[in-house]
């Protein structure tokens, strides 16, 4: 094993949140993470509405931890991906919150207004489930194993 690897093993177990109103794309997203070996602690709400009442712990979310991630899709029914993301970044709470975008669209539009809002990473779910899968290893191993995340201190 190398130092790298001891680090790795160190390191804190993540939390992610997963903010997706389509239950099979959640349930592969899930496992797509599980399978690329991501076994953190893996949350599941369905709209923008249930996102920041996780986030800001209200309601029936008064004792869940704060995730160390967000994946964000961006159609979603009460409360949209792009009005999750700035209310995320003008909170000075979760403003340093790592959200990555994680949606069908490809639009130039929803890219650069996703970016413009401060998104940290903007993925295009593949079509293909191969690639999807491929995808979520990918995303998986970088923003899970080697980026150094944001303290939960706050």
């Amino acid at each position: 094993m190398t130092q790298r690897d001891d680090f790795l093993d160190a390191k804190r177990n993540i939390e992610v949140l997963l903010v997706e109103d389509s239950p099979s794309d959640a349930m592969l997203t899930i496992e797509a993470l599980r399978e690329g070996c991501v076994t953190e602690r893996l949350y599941h709400v369905e709209d923008g509405v249930e996102a920041l009442a996780y986030l800001r712990r209200e309601g029936k979310y008064s004792e869940v931890g704060r995730p160390d991630v967000v994946l964000l899709d961006l159609n979603m029914p009460r409360k949209n991906g792009h009005e999750v993301l700035k209310e995320i970044r003008a909170d000075h709470v979760l403003q340093f919150l790592p959200v990555i975008v994680l949606t069908t669209s490809d639009d130039e539009r929803d890219v650069l207004e996703a970016y413009g809002e401060n998104a940290n990473c903007y993925i295009t779910k593949p079509v293909d489930l191969n690639a999807f899968v491929r995808a979520m290893r990918s995303l998986g191993d970088f923003w899970l194993k080697w980026v150094t995340l944001p303290p939960r201190t706050i």
